[in-house]
């Protein structure tokens, strides 16, 4: 039978911390994971946002297609001599090019008429109707936006920025823009800022462009 005094030991004992050792063990573990884990999540964040944009163009080139397959199933429709289709219940006005012009006929310019009307032939695209394009051709878009600032405001939840670069509609994932020394997103100017892709109404063509990090 254990005495008293050899349970009041047996019990300290029982109730003793890590040795040093064993927090030196552990510490190495800790520093093993974060060396290896870490990196390994950077690198899938990367991935996931690379996959955005992908995702995204692809489901952009997709409506791109769909609009103008529409549009020559249904005998190329006009109105006021603007190539347009009701799309997804929507109206959305197409390239009309001129005589001589290298744009080709059947491509998504915007669904404002009053612009369509005036840019009928797709040369002079604008932000507006690069977001009236985003809008009527994606059945669920994410949020965008042309100002910068709304990009910088929290209550806005804007997830694209779009500029118009050599007349292309310029898309550009908000996470992937730089930031100034303040954390605040800075306006891109070209392909090379961020994960974006360019759509070329003039052939449908949409480019891809990820950040190299």
């Amino acid at each position: 039978m254990y005495s008293r005094t050899q349970m009041n030991k047996s019990k300290i004992k029982q109730a003793a911390g890590f040795t040093l050792i064993e927090l030196v063990i552990v510490v190495v573990i800790l520093g093993f994971l974060a060396v290896t884990a870490i990196p390994k999540f950077l690198d899938l964040t990367e991935q996931a946002k690379q996959a955005n944009i992908e995702g995204m163009a692809g489901g952009f080139a997709t409506g791109v297609s769909l609009a103008r397959a529409q549009w020559e199933a249904e005998a190329r429709p006009t109105a006021n001599s603007v190539n347009r289709i009701v799309y997804d219940g929507a109206e959305l006005f197409l390239t009309t090019p001129v005589s001589g012009s290298t744009i080709r006929p059947g491509y998504p310019t915007g669904s404002n008429a009053a612009s369509a009307t005036a840019n009928a032939t797709g040369e002079s695209m604008t932000t507006d109707r690069c977001i009236e394009v985003w809008q009527g051709i994606l059945a669920q878009p994410p949020t965008i936006s042309a100002t910068i600032a709304d990009l910088n405001d929290s209550t806005q939840n804007i997830d694209y920025f779009v500029i118009v670069n050599s007349n292309l509609c310029g898309y550009f994932l908000r996470e992937t823009l730089d930031q100034n020394a303040s954390g605040d997103y800075t306006a891109p100017a070209d392909a090379t800022v961020g994960n974006n892709f360019f759509y070329n109404n003039a052939d449908s063509s949409v480019v891809v462009n990820v950040k190299k990090n």
